[in-house]
């Protein structure tokens, strides 16, 4: 039920980071993923996935959407995320709201909010970026969230520790990430680790003036007993 961008919460950082900087601009951002397979917070959302991205932002306050598509197989989810976050130094908080064509709503529809037949799924998240690493905590606070052992609203939740670092003039970002508490969402019956990630991101030179983002990542679901590993390119202006 639950799922996400791959390479979302690294983009919505860089923006936020970028429209802190600019204090009297408004930022823009346009770019899209093409990825192998949609792999977020250690579990498989589906194959090869186009992920496109448009989002602005000004002094720290940015509002982006973002969506996934799968290109091989018909069946994959369709998603739309729009993120209101606010950033300033290392410190970050926003809320997500979630939608796949897939959930309580058999038809799919964008504009149902009903509680119990919606497919929307709405999340709050709060971060610090120490440089070194960082820490961010997301929890589901309405839609259609997850259950716990009692069959009751899980308020689903993820966190997960960032460490940057650069090896062989290539960008690197090592993620481990742990569900706290039981819920279907993440397939947890109480504390599991979820997401234990490594990704390498590279440019390569088109022209003088373009250049196109590789990456790859392998990742492993400790609770789920799966491992994964992605390829993926990123284009933008």
């Amino acid at each position: 039920m639950k799922k996400v961008k791959g390479l979302f919460l690294t983009s919505l950082l860089l923006l936020g980071a970028t429209a802190a900087e600019a204090q009297d601009e408004i930022e823009t951002t346009i770019s899209g993923d093409v990825v192998s397979s949609y792999i977020w917070r250690g579990q498989d959302l589906g194959n090869a996935s186009l992920q496109p991205t448009l989002g602005v932002g000004y002094k720290g306050l940015s509002l982006t959407a973002w969506g996934s598509v799968g290109l091989a197989e018909a069946s994959d989810t369709k998603e739309l995320d729009l993120t209101l976050a606010y950033t300033i130094g290392g410190f970050n908080v926003g809320i997500t709201d979630y939608w796949f064509n897939d959930g309580l709503d058999p038809d799919g529809r964008y504009f149902k909010y009903d509680a119990h037949g919606t497919n929307h799924v709405f999340e709050a998240n709060i971060g610090y970026d120490f440089g070194p690493l960082a820490l961010q905590w997301y929890t589901n606070f309405a839609g259609n969230d997850g259950t716990n052992k009692d069959g009751k609203r899980a308020y689903s939740s993820y966190a997960e520790v960032i460490v940057p670092f650069k090896l062989s003039a290539i960008e690197w970002t090592a993620t481990a990430g742990a569900v706290p508490w039981a819920t279907t969402s993440y397939g947890t019956t109480g504390f599991a680790v979820t997401n234990l990630a490594l990704k390498a991101t590279k440019d390569i030179r088109i022209t003088d003036t373009f250049s196109v983002p590789v990456f790859a990542q392998i990742v492993a679901n400790p609770c789920s007993q799966k491992a994964y590993l992605a390829l993926g390119f990123t284009l933008h202006p």
